[in-house]
């Protein structure tokens, strides 16, 4: 029978060749058996095959025949029908174990999942991926700045734990970024409040919907349903980046902000290893030698924009960044000149005819309070006098019984004519 008359692998077609230069005295049995991996003895094994049945002999004497461990026909049939009529929404790992747990049938869970393919009872339903769009890099520097906070050991248990608040330009990967003991709203205001006066006002961040970045707020009333529909709920960083004319922009996903996500994969390589070398082990330290670090990593990572024009805009002299990264809160003007903020009351010391005052905490800790049109008003801290304690009732937990002669018996029996009273 000719090769091509059978169904072979290319295995089995690469042992054949090398094979028949043997049989044909053209390769010892010793070099065919270095060229396919074989030792001497199988090399002359196959050599008989081939001599005695031609092509045929190299296959395989199993093949087409049923493994001697099969498990028999009849309980295929069974484990079929039982998974019909009981587990039809099953997968094949639960349905083994209640095969097992019920009827005693004991089989693989991949056997099981081949059979019910075979007979079209079980197929595996796969959730639909996310389709996702690739995004170009921004043209222009300063046109989107990606912004995160990453939680790791950075000083590998030498100091404390630290976030780092990363910056990263979309369009030329040049980053920027300071350690923080948190990932909080002043610590986010504090980075994007350094990187504009390095670099200027960014057009717009991309940030991701963490609680300092996104106002996590729900609307109760129907009034506040409105003001959120019309942006009026938002977080104190959002608040402070509109005002300065950023455009926020949350991502709906870790991989929709990519680049930031990378880049803090390649500081915890990279970054780690160089403040081990330099024997960082602060706060203030770290923060001292990002200084140096940027420029270097910029130099090194850095990519040119797609167009050369810079679309940060300059930090002019009317805006004041310390009026601008605070956090505000509204409060009520009472109608002696006061207000509560946090527990505490406080004297508003100078005139005003507004109705209410708006309460700034510096990222510097002072407090401020100004009137809407950022007047700022002197005021006092009220000690109020301490409420008056009130003591609880203690009810004892096993209280006394009076005697049988106590005068409170004698009485209530009288009343209750058993006895006359004395």
């Amino acid at each position: 029978m000719k090769a091509e008359d059978i169904t072979m692998s290319q295995r089995e077609l690469q042992r054949l060749s090398v094979i028949r230069h043997v049989v044909e005295k053209r390769l010892t049995q010793k070099k065919a058996g270095e060229a396919l991996g074989l030792s001497t003895r199988q090399v002359r094994r196959m050599q008989r095959r081939v001599e005695r049945e031609g092509d045929r002999g190299i296959i395989h004497r199993l093949r087409g025949k049923a493994s001697a461990c099969r498990i028999q026909e009849r309980t295929r049939e069974r484990v079929i029908r039982l998974y019909r009529e009981r587990y039809g929404d099953f997968g094949p790992t639960l349905a083994c174990e209640k095969l097992q747990e019920e009827y005693g049938i004991q089989i693989s869970r991949e056997s099981l999942r081949q059979w019910l393919i075979e007979d079209g009872a079980w197929s595996r339903k796969r959730n639909g991926r996310a389709h996702r769009q690739f995004r170009e890099r921004k043209s222009c520097f300063g046109e989107m700045l990606q912004m995160d906070g990453s939680h790791h050991d950075w000083l590998e248990g030498r100091g404390p734990k630290l976030v780092l608040m990363g910056y990263i330009d979309d369009a030329t990967g040049k980053a920027f970024g300071r350690f923080s003991d948190y990932e909080g709203t002043f610590p986010a205001m504090d980075g994007l409040a350094r990187y504009i006066r390095q670099y200027g006002i960014p057009q717009s961040v991309y940030l991701d919907k963490h609680s300092t970045y996104k106002s996590s707020k729900k609307p109760q009333t129907a009034w506040e349903q409105e003001e959120w529909e019309n942006g009026r709920y938002q977080s104190q960083f959002e608040r402070a980046s509109r005002e300065l004319g950023v455009r926020v922009i949350h991502a709906h996903s870790p991989q929709a902000k990519g680049r930031v996500e990378r880049f803090f994969l390649t500081q915890q390589d990279r970054l780690v290893k160089e403040m081990r070398l330099a024997g960082i082990s602060t706060k203030d330290q770290a923060n001292a030698f990002l200084a140096g670090y940027w420029r270097k990593h910029n130099l090194r990572f850095s990519v040119p924009a797609a167009d050369s024009a810079d679309l940060h805009r300059p930090l002019s002299g009317e805006v004041n960044l310390e009026s601008v990264f605070c956090i505000k809160t509204a409060r009520r003007l009472c109608n002696d000149m006061t207000i509560q903020f946090q527990g505490e009351r406080y004297q508003i010391l100078d005139p005003t005819t507004a109705r209410t005052v708006q309460v700034r905490q510096t990222m510097t800790g002072k407090l401020l309070i100004t009137t809407t049109s950022s007047k700022i008003l002197r005021y006092k801290l009220i000690r109020l006098a301490s409420a008056p304690r009130i003591v609880p009732h203690l009810r004892l937990q096993n209280p006394p019984i009076p005697a049988p002669d106590h005068p409170w018996r004698r009485f209530t029996l009288s009343h209750q004519g058993c006895i006359s009273p004395r």
